[in-house]
């Protein structure tokens, strides 16, 4: 017990003394992958409140229809509210969407509403309709030193538009077969977009998730990626856990729902990682 409050004070980090490397530039990274149920939304949610408590600036940018990410950070999202669409279609500004995350200084979130879903349709015959959420980032007033944008299962519209918005692409991969079978797939869209509209794009992060340690298939596809992905791969796992499960049923991360548990205690780790590895290799839009 005295460890899980160790580790809860140090993840909640109440005093604001303890801090992560800030970036020298706006660090974009695009958190995707077509298979749904990886992770990605969990991901997005855990990492930049764990980066937000550790005097990062967040922002981030629910480009889901279903609106999880909105969710797992107690954003409001209902229908009537301003949220990402009224950004694509409307060319309504992010400032004037983005709502403060209650309870977590520093973070930032442009939430999805259900009219998103429509916005794949209606991007279709706009002008520059791969480039509309890459304009709206970078015209926000404010600095920000990560930018997280939660994409949907596909590879539609609104994720070419948040490959074109990033520097980077997170890929969240979980620790199963059919995991993998995509993964193809989506490393050649992330080409395709990088030939055609975003040179600058790489996948830089590769974060292997729902990891059961009592099981050969969990290694044996951690050994694959690994082998595959190299240095890319962080070193830190996010295993299987309830309370990682649990925590958006109330509305918040696994970070603030339960600090000392291993999931949180894994989150931070990965966070931590991204942030130094930002830090060693500078990235930004005008790297």
């Amino acid at each position: 017990m005295a460890m899980e409050a160790m580790r809860a004070v140090q993840i909640l980090n109440p005093s604001g003394e303890v801090t992560m490397p800030r970036p020298d530039r706006t660090r974009v990274m695009c958190v995707a992958n077509q298979k749904g149920g990886v992770g990605k939304t969990t991901t997005t949610v855990n990492l930049a409140v764990a980066l937000a408590l550790h005097g990062n600036r967040v922002l981030v940018v629910d480009l889901d229809p279903q609106g999880n990410a909105s969710t797992g950070l107690n954003v409001p999202h209902h229908t009537g509210i301003p949220d990402v669409y009224d950004c694509l279609i409307n060319s309504v500004p992010l400032a004037e969407v983005a709502q403060a995350v209650e309870g977590i200084p520093n973070l930032w979130c442009v939430p999805a509403t259900i009219d998103l879903a429509g916005a794949e349709i209606e991007l279709v015959s706009v002008v520059a309709r791969e480039s509309r959420l890459d304009r709206a980032i970078a015209a926000y007033p404010g600095e920000f030193d990560y930018v997280f944008i939660d994409c949907p299962p596909s590879l539609g519209l609104l994720t070419v538009n948040a490959l074109v918005a990033a520097q980077e692409v997170l890929i969240p991969i979980q620790c199963e077969y059919y995991a993998l079978e995509g993964l193809n797939q989506l490393i050649n869209n992330i080409n395709l977009v990088r030939q055609h509209l975003n040179p600058k794009l790489d996948v830089s992060t590769i974060l292997l998730t729902m990891y059961d340690r009592r099981t050969r298939l969990a290694d044996a596809v951690e050994q694959d990626v690994r082998n595959h992905f190299g240095d890319k791969v962080l070193q830190a796992v996010i295993p299987r856990n309830v309370r990682v499960s649990e925590a958006p049923s109330y509305g918040q991360s696994v970070m603030t729902y339960d600090p000392g548990s291993r999931g949180a205690t894994s989150y931070f780790e990965a966070a931590q990682e991204i942030a130094e590895r930002g830090v060693k290799e500078p990235v930004g839009r005008n790297a």
